[in-house]
């Protein structure tokens, strides 16, 4: 599947869960929900992966980690909040750089419609 396909089936389990709970919840309650409806859709998915940093040859545990990582392409990043600053978009692109993936999608979930809330990053695609 090539990225574009996979985020269109991201979109769609996001709209799924965006429909039957809409706006207002954490975050981490839209991350149970895409993840569950990725298992029903038969999406390949890793969550909470670790995001390496090398700095000089030496690796280092940051702490840093990705939402979601589908079919080991694309990239998802979810939010439940009123304004994403905008340092979030260079923080995406960022990890797309460290993991050497060309699409990200930054879904927020505060927003009436889901549409409205879906980014997409792209590094080099």
């Amino acid at each position: 599947m090539t990225e574009n396909e996979i985020s269109k089936k991201v979109i769609g389990s996001a709209i799924e869960v965006h429909k039957a709970l809409g706006p207002g919840l954490l975050e981490s309650a839209y991350e149970e929900c895409v993840a569950a409806e990725f298992r029903a859709q038969g999406i390949e998915f890793e969550r909470q992966k670790p995001i390496p940093l090398v700095y000089r040859d030496v690796k280092l545990d940051c702490g840093y980690r990705l939402d979601f990582l589908v079919e080991n392409k694309v990239i998802v990043e979810l939010k439940a909040i009123e304004i994403v600053p905008t340092v979030v978009y260079a923080q995406l692109l960022t990890y797309l750089r460290l993991l050497d993936k060309r699409l990200e999608l930054m879904i927020n979930f505060h927003v009436e419609q889901l549409k409205l809330g879906i980014k997409r990053v792209v590094n080099n695609l």
